[in-house]
């Protein structure tokens, strides 16, 4: 019988290319169903965007190049759509508020009060109204919007946020990508940390090091 593959997968719900690369984790998940189990983590790549794009931007065009670069990246995948003024419209102040509820979201999913798969519904929605409904999902009331057209319950997630679960949960995160190195979204971890796959990795690469791990006897190193 093989074992189940443990995947960590950490990303910034503003990344183009988590966006991007969304679909592959889905096809992850369809090819190997209950073979491995996906743990999504958020960590702040755009916890600050004023100064972020300060840093980065300002030298280069500031937002108006930025939005530029996203939307040549988009240009890059068939499969994702993205406004033409994103980044310049409705401009969010930080990714941590959308991290705030999508922690919510999984901590009642774990609990059971969340059918399987609801957080990731939630966070797929949350992509698609910033890069394609150019939505600002820094604010309380978009989040609460974007749950509620997923019927999700809010004011389960809204408790989850105000009693502070969801701020420990998104800080346990933090700490943990720190600890394994992590700066780049998306990023995804397994074999017990051994093993980490960064940024815009094609799919046959993913498939390729998890089908090694399934095959191997536990407690061995993958040669991947």
């Amino acid at each position: 019988m093989m074992s189940r593959i443990q995947i960590d997968h950490y990303s910034d719900v503003l990344c183009i290319w988590a966006y991007a690369s969304q679909v592959r984790v889905d096809e992850l998940i369809a090819d190997f169903g209950d073979r491995v189990s996906v743990r999504f983590h958020f960590f702040p790549v755009f916890g600050d965007v004023p100064g972020k794009m300060a840093k980065s931007w300002d030298h280069r065009g500031g937002l108006a190049a930025y939005g530029k670069h996203v939307l040549s990246v988009a240009e890059k995948f068939e499969h994702i759509r993205v406004n033409e003024n994103v980044w310049l419209e409705n401009t969010p102040q930080s990714s941590v508020p959308a991290h705030l509820f999508l922690a919510a979201a999984q901590l009642l999913e774990e609990a059971g009060q969340l059918t399987a798969g609801a957080m990731q519904r939630y966070m797929c929605a949350l992509r698609r109204a910033f890069f394609v409904d150019i939505r600002d999902i820094s604010r309380r009331e978009t989040l609460i919007a974007v749950a509620e057209a997923e019927n999700l319950p809010v004011a389960a997630l809204l408790a989850a946020v105000d009693d502070g679960r969801a701020h420990a949960l998104i800080s346990r995160n933090h700490h943990q990508a720190i600890e394994q190195g992590i700066n780049s979204s998306p990023t995804l971890i397994f074999n017990e940390g051994r093993q980490k796959l960064s940024g815009n990795v094609g799919y046959r690469i993913i498939e390729a090091n998890i089908r090694e791990l399934l095959e191997n006897p536990a407690g061995q190193l993958s040669w991947c």
